[in-house]
């Protein structure tokens, strides 16, 4: 068969490099894709051995790819995709394979990690492509549905985790951006993402690799075997990996270490101990000076001044004592094996296993004592009748009154593995394949976490400073008389542990599926040649239980009669439902002229939902043109969904503990949204409230539209370049606002800044709950106190996304020094809107800053490397940069606009890695990988407060800095590139 020039020049520039959005191969046991396209010149002739040839020719070079269920052997389709092999991700530098997807261009989004080390999910990575929700992306682990993560993103969404997937076992990673529901189901709105694993080495491998920081912490040791082997007709490959890795701590980075001293005022220390008086502001109350609690945070709790508020003691340092990378160990297990019955089955079997154990605190955020949580009633202050004012107190835990914040981490324990038996094969002598086959996934997680428990640490400080309550109140308010002097002294370890201890928290998701597949390449003849067709079944059912330590949801009424939670500040989610669910796809692969040909796809979902049946249909269609053997134009347009979650489903009232500030308040004080959290009075700056979401089992589908058009171009031999257009629209979204929006629109609701009748503004009025209207001391008129936030799971917002996609491959050989391949890669987002409610005006996300949760985003990414291979093949090295387009400062977010001072934007962060590898013979490789070789860190943004500990947005930017990783791989008899 003749080469197609487009097909060909595709492959070269995917020798080295993923960036040719390129279809790899996908399915358990397939071959490399052919570089040759179906042949339409040979007409096949009925009961001759020609014919015989021919069909199994063709069968032999086409295969299973990501983006279609029909084996076929063009590498450029219809659809765009990105492909990531095991040597990509070692030559650039990617440590796991969260890592690679990470940074691929398409992740522009902002998404929660281990830096936010007091979020629901912590021990988890994800990303967000394109901006649109994690829950938006489908994951396939070779071609099957990656089972759920147990915990809830935000508390509230269900997402896969990509922490502990082991890299050594990756054979490719296949990434799809745009809607591929018709194939894929339910989630596949923002893309698909296809873990392909390997099948086969040629020997015994070994692969051992040892890493550092420059910065320090994050030292890790990982170590990996694999092997295959056969006995008779059964093949089976094996493999192991084993990895640890040191946490990073705050204090080990200098923009971390301390509260921030780069801005436009010097940074202040935290308020370990202190007495605020609504009249007289910071009340010090320590005749020692502070030198009774000296001792604490290695000697940095001193005397401190906040300017325009007082004296009090605190420490700089206290900002460092927290995680900005888990302490993490993970083991994995690998198995493929193949049983050749005869030549028309094979029976098929995959395990893939995984434990992984994660350690993280968030230090001092968690470990204090107030007054306005628990002593008071949560009331904003008591009074005290010897000041004649109104007061609160708080005391901050330092390191070494917990005994050290390295022993007391929250731990998270997870256990999870995917099955997967079948068989598969020709029936006959026809052109009809199958595949039928069951997989089952599960995954538990234990989460034990550190808690302060409520009687215990309201006794301990009502006997050493707050005393008991004074009968009656004053004003409203309960009234106390404590020994402020002992205020100042150290805790104990032991009396610390007296009022703190774990709770222990299961959760689980589980999923089986039954899959049948029949399959004909020729299933007729058109004038561009053999139509195909794919047709599947699938059923099964699923389930999530999420079942809190009992105490995390326990209350009891204290001796002034007021409702206290068990466990101080804190909840959790609880939840637990199945549901039955069965689809049908279909898909038509339609050669309808030599140059033209059309790709057809049609899928029903539908799930039994407590009685209830809730079903979407989609559908998709393809085309490819090639009007010269170097151009491929390609479009399609198609439908998604994604069904409701079982956590949207079945979660059950939860409350959970937060703080939001209070922004209708502090304007009331003076105190605007630009200022409000930094400036305005406790507890307006930050009211402590309790949350509560449920789910809703009524919950209909989140629909989308979508469509994509674009062109892939081989101007020259081994080169070429891919230009796509994406768009989305997308309704029928499940909202949960956050407290935060909420207690702005109240804000923009009451100064007119919004329509008071606007769906935002009745909205925000009915979920935020206050308590009774109140004056401030001075005699202003305040709102109550935020009490509580309801945040519902409702069908009512919509968003719509347009994005490009480029690549370009490129591969030149340079004479007896060998040859150069560079890769690029390129996304940018055009328009993103977002609309909470239908009745509200749309927001443009890309000019409104501080829109949630998409304001922060990155508009743009850019990413490319350059390999260099010499004429032996034992020496490479390769030099790869990803470029994070500029995002929002601070002051921005806060005034959602770019206009008022201070705004603006941060200067896009270029990172650059480096690697070389070196076979000094056939079997051994050894590769040295420097990350981050400049030890950049995130932009400087001097628009952070002085109080902020962490300067820089966590869900864009990190400060792990320069990372050296040594690699060494050593096959057994066979090759170790």
């Amino acid at each position: 068969m003749l080469k197609s020039k487009l097909t060909a020049a595709v492959l070269a520039a995917l020798a080295f490099g993923y960036a040719s959005a390129t279809l790899a191969a996908t399915d358990a046991g397939s071959t490399p894709a052919s570089s040759s396209p179906q042949d339409t010149s040979t007409s096949s002739q009925s009961g001759t051995q020609d014919d015989e040839a021919v069909k199994k020719a063709k069968k032999l070079e086409a295969v299973t790819v990501t983006g279609s269920l029909i084996p076929q052997s063009q590498v450029e389709t219809a659809q765009p995709v990105i492909t990531i092999t095991a040597e990509d991700m070692k030559a650039r530098g990617f440590t796991t394979v969260a890592e690679a997807l990470q940074q691929s261009s398409f992740a522009t989004g902002s998404a929660q990690g281990p830096q936010d080390n007091n979020s629901f999910t912590t021990g988890a990575k994800t990303l967000s492509l394109f901006g649109l929700p994690v829950g938006f992306t489908k994951y396939l682990i070779d071609g099957r549905p990656m089972g759920d993560f147990p915990g809830l993103y935000n508390g509230s969404d269900v997402f896969n985790n990509l922490s502990n997937i082991p890299q050594e076992m990756v054979d490719h990673i296949d990434i799809l951006p745009g809607g591929q529901s018709s194939l894929y189901g339910s989630d596949a709105i923002a893309g698909v993402v296809n873990i392909v694993l390997k099948k086969k080495v040629d020997a015994p491998t070994v692969d051992v690799r040892f890493g550092g920081l420059s910065e320090g912490g994050g030292a890790s040791q990982r170590i990996s075997f694999a092997d295959s082997f056969n006995v008779g007709k059964f093949n089976t490959l094996i493999g192991a990996q084993y990895e640890q890795t040191k946490p990073i701590w705050g204090y080990s980075r200098s923009l971390t270490k301390t509260y921030f001293n780069g801005g436009s005022e010097p940074g202040v220390a935290s308020r370990d101990y202190l007495v605020t008086g609504y009249f007289s502001g910071y009340q010090f109350e320590d005749p020692n000076n502070c030198a009774n609690v000296s001792a604490g945070y290695n000697g940095d709790e001193k005397f401190r001044n906040r300017p325009g508020h007082g004296d009090y003691c605190g420490s700089l340092a206290s900002a460092g004592y927290s995680t900005l990378a888990n302490q993490d160990t993970t083991a994995n297990l690998y198995s493929h094996s193949t049983f050749d019955v005869n030549d028309n089955l094979q029976l098929y079997g995959d395990l893939l296993y995984n434990y992984e154990e994660q350690k993280f605190t968030s230090g001092t955020n968690t470990t204090f004592w107030s007054t306005g949580i628990a002593t008071a009633g949560g009331a904003p202050y008591f009074y005290d009748p010897a000041t004649q004012d109104f007061e609160t107190v708080q005391r901050i835990f330092t390191p070494e009154e917990v005994g050290g914040y390295q022993n007391i981490m929250n731990k998270q324990y997870e256990n999870s593995y995917l099955l997967t038996l079948g068989g598969k094969g020709t029936i006959g002598q026809s052109n009809w394949d199958y595949d039928l086959g069951f997989s089952h996934s599960d995954d538990k997680l234990i989460n034990r976490d550190f808690q302060r428990f409520t009687a215990p640490i309201e006794k301990y400080f009502a006997d050493h400073v707050m005393g008991q309550a004074i009968p009656g109140t004053y004003s409203g308010y309960p009234q106390f008389s404590p020994n402020y002097a002992n205020l100042y002294h150290p805790v104990s370890n032991a009396d610390f542990r007296s009022f703190t201890g774990y709770t222990t928290s299961n959760s689980k998701t589980w999923d089986n599926m039954t899959r049948g597949q029949l399959t004909n390449q020729s299933l007729f003849r058109l004038a561009g040649g053999d139509a195909g067709i794919a047709v599947v079944l699938e059923g099964g059912n699923q389930g999530w239980d999420s079942s809190p330590d009992p105490r995390l949801l326990q209350t009891y009424v204290d001796q002034y009669g007021n409702t206290q939670s068990v466990v101080y500040g804190t909840s959790a989610t609880p939840g637990a439902g199945h549901r039955s669910r069965y689809a049908a796809t279909t898909e038509l692969r339609l050669p309808l002229m030599e140059q033209v040909t059309m790709d057809l796809s049609g899928r029903y979902d539908s799930y039994n939902v407590e009685g209830k049946t809730v079903s979407h249909p989609t559908f998709n269609v393809g085309i490819e043109y090639r009007p010269v053997d170097t151009l491929l134009l390609r479009g399609r347009y198609g439908s998604a969904f994604k069904a409701p979650t079982l956590a949207d489903e079945f979660q059950r009232p939860s409350g959970y503990y937060n703080s939001v500030t209070d922004y209708v308040n502090c304007a009331r004080l003076g105190y605007g949204p630009d200022v409000a959290a930094s400036k305005c009075p406790y507890p307006y700056d930050s009211t402590q409230y309790q949350g509560q979401t449920y789910g809703n089992p009524n919950l209909e589908p989140i629909t989308a539209k979508v469509w994509s058009y674009g062109f892939v171009w081989a101007p020259i031999e081994h080169m070429s370049f891919a230009v796509d257009y994406l768009h989305w629209d997308i309704n029928n979204e499940v909202s949960q606002i956050s407290a935060d929006q909420l207690s702005r629109t109240e804000y923009l609701c009451e100064t007119g800044g919004l329509d008071p009748n606007s769906g935002s503004c009745v909205a925000a009025f009915n979920l935020v709950t206050r308590g009774a209207g109140t004056t401030a001391p001075d005699g202003t008129p305040l709102l109550g106190q935020i009490t509580n936030i309801t945040t519902p799971k409702l069908n009512i917002a919509n968003e719509q996304v347009n994005a490009i996609t480029a690549n370009f491959g490129y591969i030149r050989p340079i004479g007896y020094l060998g040859s150069l391949a560079l890769n690029l890669s390129y996304s940018d987002e055009l328009k993103h809107t977002t609309q909470d409610y239908i009745t509200d005006p749309k927001i443009d996300v890309l000019r409104h800053p501080g829109a949630y949760p998409n304001g922060t985003d990155f508009k743009s990414k850019a990413n490319g490397s350059l390999t260099w291979t010499n004429t032996g093949d034992n020496w490479s090295a390769t030099v790869y940069f990803n470029r994070y387009g500029s995002s929002p400062n601070y002051a921005a977010t806060i005034a959602d606009n770019y206009t008022d001072p201070g705004t603006g934007r941060l200067a896009p962060w270029i990172l650059y890695n480096a690697s070389v590898t070196y076979n000094p013979f056939k079997s051994l490789a050894i590769s040295l990988l420097v990350n981050n070789v400049f030890n950049k860190m995130p932009p400087k943004d001097d628009s952070y407060p002085n109080t902020t500990n962490s300067p820089y947005n966590t869900d864009n930017y990190n400060v792990y800095g320069r990372a050296y990783y040594l690699e060494a791989k050593y096959s057994f008899g066979g090759s170790a590139k």
